[in-house]
């Protein structure tokens, strides 16, 4: 159950035990100091959500990752843009080998030899934080319009360093699209809400598919005043791949080496993955196992260097 998603602390409880507050969470890829509005923020929760925000997040969004406003469409989280593509596409699915579950099950079909298809590149890669270069990126969609097909890049963890990013060369005569996650970086998974990037042909079908009101009100609120801070944002970037580092040190210490460019989350490696998975359950600190790689763990970034210390003394105790 654990092999999915991260998360679902609700079943390892039922699992392992202890209440909600005696769990640290390193299964998910979320950074652990989220933004927080610096007053509350002001939501009408008797009215629908207002068309004239969703202009306003769409066009701090839009300007945030760097793309014309009419490029940009706000969704209720980047995996339900990935799955509405594969409904509004139609096309076979091309994956890494090792990639994010939702990219196969979006695009699940094999495609013909020749065939049209779409390519999902997560950029980092999910589980392993694996960069493709702009170059790469070029090279695939060059392949992808050969062919008739499409290129997306799953972009969820470019926030860290938007230097990553391919945003910029969405455009309305290329078959690229990039899906963009708010939740990651910021740090608030449960306000879902994601973008999708592409040309406005396909906007204006996947517009028609989630309706007037794809987002709530409070994704308009938080979205619209995130973007726009942009001291929090330079000061995040600053400061996770510090604490990236932290969690590096710690994990080599142990006899695990990290990998991954993502300072949100490293995978490593170990012969008996599943067992340290669930001797860490066991002392009530949940990671990210796999059900096909029973070789591979992936921790979060703990919380604060208490967090780092009482996994370090887990995995100590092996």
């Amino acid at each position: 159950m654990h092999t999915h998603h991260g998360g679902r602390l609700a079943d390892a409880r039922v699992r392992f035990g202890g209440e909600a507050c005696d769990w640290l969470d390193l299964s998910v890829g979320i950074n652990p100091e989220a933004w927080a509005p610096p007053s509350p923020p002001e939501v009408d929760w008797r009215a629908l959500p207002d068309p004239a925000a969703l202009a306003e997040l769409e066009r701090a969004a839009a300007q945030y990752f760097g793309v014309p406003l009419h490029l940009c469409l706000a969704v209720p989280g980047s995996e339900a843009g990935l799955r509405a593509l594969g409904q509004v596409l139609r096309l076979p699915g091309e994956h890494l080998p090792l990639c994010y579950g939702t990219h196969i099950e979006a695009f699940a079909a094999t495609p013909e030899r020749g065939g049209a298809s779409v390519l999902v590149i997560g950029n980092p890669n999910n589980p392993d934080g694996a960069l493709t270069s702009r170059e790469a990126m070029l090279e695939a969609l060059a392949r992808q319009e050969a062919g008739g097909g499409w290129l997306v890049v799953d972009e969820a963890f470019v926030d860290c360093a938007r230097e990553w990013s391919v945003a910029d060369l969405v455009a309305d005569n290329r078959r690229l699209i990039v899906t963009r996650s708010f939740g990651k970086f910021f740090g608030l998974a449960g306000v879902r809400l994601g973008f999708v990037l592409a040309p406005t042909v396909l906007l204006a079908r996947l517009r028609q598919l989630f309706g007037e009101w794809p987002v709530c009100a409070a994704a308009l609120s938080f979205g619209i005043a995130a973007y726009n801070d942009v001291r929090w944002i330079a000061r995040t970037r600053a400061a996770l791949p510090a604490a990236a580092r932290d969690l590096d040190a710690l994990l080599l210490e142990h006899g695990l080496q990290p990998s991954g460019a993502c300072p949100l989350f490293r995978l490593v490696e170990a012969p008996d993955a599943h067992g340290l998975f669930t001797d860490l359950a066991g002392r009530h600190i949940l990671t990210r196992p796999f059900a096909n790689h029973p070789h591979l763990l992936r921790f979060g970034l703990p919380p604060n260097p208490q967090a780092l210390a009482r996994l370090g003394m887990a995995l100590a105790r092996g």
